[in-house]
């Protein structure tokens, strides 16, 4: 199945969802290499980057110009939202996502991301605006509603697709239910049947089968997958040749696995550093040790260690299978 958007086409519509410290250019990157319809990039808080805050602006130009990645902008004002998507069109953006689904509290109370469900007529002046800045497709990812007391992401979703939106994610929970409890994919249907453009469904979609029944009880499009991705790089790349038929992944296994490892490790230092990409890569290490069931003492001397070359001696060990160890 191949997903339209404006002159772009998503195939298979298997998305990589933006994660904040975790969907950066190494991930997107390795992402991509198993295979992937979309990625995004991580938020980009809209003022920040037009004012060239540290940090901010080497995030929207992550892969900007890499075709079938979108950009993700987060703010509350309108002069700055317009003003960065057409600093991230400059550099070579595909897609503009704007972002009303982030539930954390330092976006929440700066009355972006999630916070925008309870003024919906003022996230459409962002919509509107950012819109009418840019001639690239705009899509947006939201949630559910505010809380159980104000679902509304049927009706925001419908004046969205009025004021341009390409395309709609919907994450099936509430702000205030942040991750906690399941995804209600059921409720996404009610966005589907009050559109005509193509609604994507998120969370919780952990693995193929995930993904198909997600699909069915929403009505959606194509999924989106965020933490199930979390040390399985290679997982949307699995659901897409699961429910669309895509190429089989070739999921790397004992010297296969360690070398991809480190080679995302390597990527990881070279782009933030030495020092910063000690402590990002920390995380995804720890993932793919979860997934690899590392002992504590062995992963504890990965983790802490803060010698480059120790670390990637140290993966090969860390990273054999339970038959491998026992053998």
């Amino acid at each position: 199945m191949t997903l339209r958007l404006a002159d772009k086409e998503l195939n298979p519509p298997v998305l990589l969802a933006p994660m904040a410290g975790i969907t950066d250019r190494p991930f997107r990157d390795l992402v991509m290499s198993f295979g992937a319809g979309m990625v995004v990039s991580e938020m980009v808080a809209s003022q920040e980057m037009v004012q060239a805050k540290p940090g901010v602006r080497e995030r929207a130009e992550l892969s900007a110009d890499v075709e079938n990645t979108a950009v993700q902008l987060a703010g509350r004002e309108a002069h700055w939202m317009a003003e960065a998507a057409r600093q991230v069109a400059d550099r070579g953006a595909r897609v503009i996502d704007i972002n009303m689904g982030c539930p954390a509290k330092k976006v929440t109370n700066g009355y972006s991301g999630s916070a925008l469900l309870k003024t919906p007529d003022h996230a459409l002046k962002l919509i509107e605006a950012v819109v009418a800045a840019v001639d690239l497709p705009v899509t947006l990812k939201t949630r559910l509603g505010w809380d159980d007391s104000l679902l509304n992401a049927p009706q925001v979703a419908r004046r969205a697709e009025d004021a341009g939106i390409r395309m709609v994610t919907i994450h099936g929970r509430t702000r205030c239910q942040f991750y906690k409890g399941r995804a209600d994919w059921k409720a996404i249907r009610a966005v589907k049947e009050a559109v005509s453009i193509p609604v994507i469904a998120n969370g919780d979609i952990t693995d193929s089968a995930k993904a198909r029944e997600a699909l069915a009880q929403s009505g959606g499009d194509g999924v989106m997958i965020g933490r199930g991705a979390q040390g399985k790089p290679w997982l949307l790349a699995q659901v897409c040749h699961d429910l669309y038929g895509a190429d089989a992944p070739d999921i790397p296994e004992g010297a296969a696995l360690v070398e991809m490892v480190r080679t995302h490790y390597q990527s990881m230092l070279s782009f933030y550093g030495s020092d910063l990409g000690l402590r990002v890569a920390r995380k995804h290490l720890g993932w793919y040790m979860d997934e690899a069931g590392t002992g504590a003492e062995l992963r504890r001397a990965v983790l802490t260690s803060r010698e480059p070359d120790q670390v990637l001696r140290l993966l090969g060990d860390a990273l054999e299978s339970e038959t491998e160890r026992a053998a």
